[in-house]
């Protein structure tokens, strides 16, 4: 199994608009960062967490040709705005994706891109089919998927845990018996916003201490923000066993 980062920063993405900041002017291409998503592949085929913003460029980026299905941490716009780019694969494969979402996330996903669930469908809409994550593992061809219930302030979201894999993004409190998922995990990416204290993410500072926790051998940063500093200034200051991803990163278990 092969994991590629294809995205790792926060909601505006990296560099942001019109900003001027060190980080955003840098020409280093680990801190150019697109929304956070993972690619997933492995002799099952291929399997994303989240359709970002920037979802037809990442797809064209890691040269996708094949996708099985969609998986959702939660319903923000950073992390489902992308779907309707699905279509392209609904058209090549000439079958709809599955969309795996929490009831919530799904209410969302209709309301979003309700053209897709309209009764009278207009010819070239994506073909979703949407399939309900509850807190029981599920198996999406060869990969089980354990479900890991966090928060981003009040609003659940879903990690998961995949083999010795584990990819939480957008959290800010993880309960300890959903911490007992995590145990054991070889893998482990937690989203690392910036360092100051934030109201819906982990700091740089709460995650490499949740990582020392739970003893997870490799702990990987994601959904970071230009705030948090220069991509080759940061890592070297990072615990041995840790660091921060970057767009285009590779690991395989």
């Amino acid at each position: 199994m092969k994991v590629i980062f294809l995205g790792t920063g926060t909601s505006q993405g990296v560099p942001v608009i019109a900003c001027p900041c060190s980080v955003c002017a840098s020409p280093d291409p680990r801190d150019k960062r697109l929304r956070s998503s993972i690619l997933i592949q492995s002799d099952g085929g291929n399997i994303v967490i989240d359709t970002t913003p920037d979802f037809r460029y990442q797809m064209l980026r890691a040269e996708v040709k094949r996708l099985e299905a969609v998986v959702i941490t939660h319903s923000h716009k950073d992390h489902i705005a992308g779907m309707d780019d699905i279509r392209a694969f609904n058209f090549f494969q000439q079958q709809p994706i599955d969309i795996y979402a929490s009831d919530y996330s799904q209410n969302v996903i209709i309301r979003e891109f309700s053209y897709a669930f309209a009764d009278f469908k207009y010819p070239g809409i994506p073909e979703l089919n949407l399939r309900t994550i509850l807190d029981d593992p599920f198996t999406i061809n060869d990969l089980t998927f354990i479900p890991i219930n966090v928060l981003h302030h009040k609003m659940p979201v879903l990690g998961f845990r995949f083999g010795d894999f584990t990819y939480i993004t957008d959290a800010n409190y993880i309960a300890p018996e959903e911490k007992e998922k995590i145990r054991g995990s070889k893998v482990l990416v937690l989203n690392a916003l910036r360092r100051e204290k934030h109201i819906s993410h982990f700091t740089l500072e709460e995650a490499i201490a949740l990582g020392k926790e739970l003893e997870v051998p490799q702990v990987y940063f994601t959904h970071i923000s230009h705030q948090l500093g220069l991509h080759a200034e940061v890592g070297p200051t990072l615990p041995e066993g840790m660091a921060l991803a970057y767009d285009g990163l590779e690991v395989e278990l």
